[in-house]
Formats: structure tokens, sequence, C-alpha cells
């Protein structure tokens, strides 16, 4: 990268080019947020940024620049993600949030709305709590409670939900193991549990091959594993009538709402997340 007297927005064109020539998905976004993190500034003023860097500021964006060329996400070099209004600590224990979960999250709050008192809601497999932190948010009158077989990642929940003015009760489970103290409360379940087979791992790219955290990410030997857990061992937690909302992967929709229905669960249908893919299989319970 050129240093010296090169502008910010002369920078962003240089370091898009070269991350462009090694590959790197989405080159101009990745070398524009970068650059308007590194500023603090919106992303759209850019474009008026004449100034030189300092040397300081050049010496950092070209380590993260280098960084993104190894394809390290753009998530990771910041160590934080933006999920709806939301700005969540990273870390190696935690999955990025991304853009399709959102949807998930647009879907149960659609189901809260529909109930006449704010529901107890219990987000399984939380991460970052991304999704549980998002629904204290935006529907602050729900009781909302998280769990996560990591106590790493656990920590960051809790850090990002303090960070941004929500309430949510963690718990360290695997599913939803030692929740006893919620049997029959929970009136809406809401989960994005691994769901990647091992064998697709040679297709995912390198920046969630390489890192996300594996636990997180891949369902060992059936891709359907989790969800199968969760019919199997949820039900005695959840009220009837109780909503379910489940994100799931490419081409498992059908499967994942069949899997519910054989054990006692009413499929209400699938949404899409915004680029049009079935992203979200909701079901009922009923006792």
């Amino acid at each position: 990268m050129r240093t010296g007297a090169v502008s910010a927005r002369q920078a962003a064109r240089d370091a898009a080019s070269r991350m462009e020539k090694a590959g790197v998905p989405e080159p101009v976004a990745s070398a524009e947020v970068l650059l308007s993190e590194l500023l603090d500034v919106r992303r759209g003023d850019l474009t008026f940024r004449e100034e030189p860097f300092t040397a300081d500021q050049a010496k950092r964006y070209e380590a993260w620049v280098q960084r993104r060329i190894r394809r390290e996400p753009v998530q990771r070099i910041l160590g934080h993600a933006y999920f709806r209004n939301l700005k969540l600590d990273l870390d190696e224990s935690t999955l990025i949030p991304r853009p399709d979960t959102e949807s998930v999250v647009n879907v149960a709050l659609e189901l809260i709305d529909t109930r006449p008192e704010p529901p107890v809601v219990l987000d399984i497999g939380t991460g970052s709590g991304a999704i549980a932190i998002a629904i204290a948010q935006e529907r602050p009158a729900c009781e909302v409670h998280a769990t996560d077989i990591s106590e790493e990642a656990l920590d960051v929940a809790r850090r990002n939900a303090r960070k941004n003015g929500t309430t949510v009760e963690f718990h360290q489970s695997d599913v939803v193991a030692g929740l006893d103290g919620l049997r029959g409360k929970v009136e809406m379940l809401v989960s994005n549990p691994p769901y990647v087979g091992r064998d697709e791992k040679e297709r995912l790219t390198p920046e969630v091959r390489e890192w996300d955290p594996h636990t997180a990410l891949f369902s060992e030997g059936d891709d359907l594993l989790f969800y199968r857990r969760i019919f199997a061992e949820a039900p005695p937690l959840l009220t009837h009538e109780a909503d379910v909302v489940l994100e799931v992967g490419d081409g498992q929709a059908e499967a994942v709402l069949e899997l519910g229905r054989e054990t006692g669960f009413v499929p209400l249908g699938i949404r899409p997340d915004l680029a049009g893919t079935p992203r979200s299989a909701l079901l009922r319970w009923r006792r």
C-alpha cells in the first residue's frame, strides 16, 4: 500500500484492488468497512475523505488489509459485528452473526406481537447472544433466556447484553439440559443451531471454514441432529401452543418441518431470508 500523502479514499481503492487480485469476496466492501471503522466515520462519508493518512493510521490499515487478504473475516479483524440495532463483541468461541439470522428475528418478533401478553422466550445455542439480545432490545417486556454449551461464548453474550442495555438470563446447557426452572413456561423457542454437515466443510468459504468455531457450525454426522434433539428434548419446557422458530440451512426446511411433525409439533410454514432463501421453519407445540 502506498503511504505518506495517500488519502483515505485512495487507500480504500488501493486495498480493494489488492483484495480483488487475491480472490477476496466483495473487496470494495471489505476495504471500505475496515477504513470506516479505522476513521470512525460512516462508510458513505469516505467519498469525502481527502485528507492524508497519518503514519499510525496507514500502518494499522495495512495490517488489517493483510489479514483480510489472508481471508480473515472483517468482523474477526475488528472484534465486533453489527446485527440489527446491536454492536456485538466476538471472539473465537462465537459465530459471526449474519444477515440471514436477522430474518429469523423478524419472524420471532412477528409471532411475539400476535400474543396477548409478552411471552417467555428461549434461545438455544445463543453464541454471541445475537438473537436473544435483539429480542430483548426490541421487545423489552419479554422475559428472555438463552443457552449455550460454551461458557466462553456465554461470557461474550453476557458482555454483549450489558453493553446493549438489555436483560437476558443466560444458562450453560447442552441444548436444554438442566433448565428445570423453565419447565412448562417457555412460550417461544428460537434457535440457530449447528446445521452444517462435516462432509460440507470443504465447500465452505475460508472465512467460515477457518474462522468460525466448529462446535457452533458443524452438526456431527447428521446435519439434522440438533433439530432432532430440540424436538425431542424441548417439549417439557414448552407451554401448550408455544411457538418455535428455527433457522435452517439451504434445502433443510421441509425436512425440519417433517421432523417436527413426527414428534408432535404442528408445522406452520417456512419463511425466506432477504435473499429469498428458505431460512426459518415455523412450528407450534400442542400437548
